[in-house]
């Protein structure tokens, strides 16, 4: 039986994963989620983005580090480890497709030929560069099946009528959103759109949310209708709730069974003293 529905079903947990971490909290979940399985694991990290904290808790033989952009180290990482598996955690800086990717010759070879540069296209041919050396990317929600949020409350009452009417209008606009590859979340107030994530990211759309005032604000974060779960899983956590707080957001709304609550119970315990209502739909 699978350790996790996401693991492919000859999923071999004798064999090494590599864990490709971004930033924040996710890696070390992921990374604490394989250490209780007793599955062995290593580190590609990038520099000014993994956490100093996660990098430092890897012996000296067991990671690497690399710029973003660096496409042949990361695969000559495999390769070295000789990782089976590996799994992505973590966001990259959105900007750093633009400045700061520093790309070696390999990279460079994929960009060339990407018509749309976006984190599907690009992650999905690193993905496909990594099976060419042996190394299956797994679904980012591997290991992580009780994070997921629920249908129906997670914290706070359950939504009345109208807000319930709301929240599906606002989960409506996320997810054409989501189907248009522009940003999976967005926040909305009694039927009108104040705002759409798009390349700056989910906090600071929250922020610019936030600057309007407006009454009975809903946030709502979705899924692409063929989302690649390999890389891009769409993630709340601390950092989330405290942003939704400071714009004065008390309902959040999320796609349930698909999107990953981080340190669920600090965000249940934070959500409540700030009177937000998290509920999936």
């Amino acid at each position: 039986m699978n350790m996790s529905k996401f693991l492919p079903k000859d999923f071999d947990r004798s064999a090494t994963i590599l864990l490709i971490a971004g930033k924040g909290v996710y890696p070390s979940i992921v990374r604490d989620a394989l250490k209780s399985e007793g599955i062995d694991h290593k580190l590609a990290a990038f520099e000014d983005e993994t956490p100093l904290e996660l990098w430092d808790s890897f012996k000296d033989s067991d990671k690497r580090k690399m710029n973003v952009g660096q496409l042949g180290k990361l695969l000559k990482t495999a390769r070295d480890f000789g990782a089976k598996y590996a799994i992505m955690a973590g966001q990259i800086t959105p900007k750093k497709l633009f400045k700061g990717l520093f790309p070696d010759l390999k990279a460079m070879s994929i960009l060339a030929r990407l018509k749309r540069r976006n984190a599907e296209t690009i992650f999905g041919a690193v993905a496909e560069e990594l099976s060419k050396v042996g190394t299956e990317m797994l679904d980012a929600r591997s290991f992580l099946d009780e994070h997921l949020s629920p249908r129906g409350p997670f914290c706070g009452d359950a939504p009345d009528s109208d807000t319930l009417e709301y929240a599906r209008h606002a989960m409506q606009i996320a997810r054409e959103c989501a189907r248009l590859d522009i940003g999976q979340s967005c926040v909305t107030s009694r039927g009108t759109v104040l705002a759409v994530e798009g390349f700056e990211g989910t906090d600071k759309m929250i922020e610019r949310a936030g600057t309007f005032g407006a009454k009975d604000a809903i946030f709502a974060k979705t899924v692409k209708p063929k989302q690649d779960y390999r890389f891009d899983v769409p993630v709340i956590g601390e950092r989330t709730i405290k942003k939704l707080a400071e714009a004065d957001i008390r309902t959040a709304v999320l796609e349930a069974e698909q999107t990953l609550i981080l340190e669920s119970d600090i965000v249940k315990g934070l959500a409540e003293k700030n009177g937000i209502r998290i509920f999936g739909l």
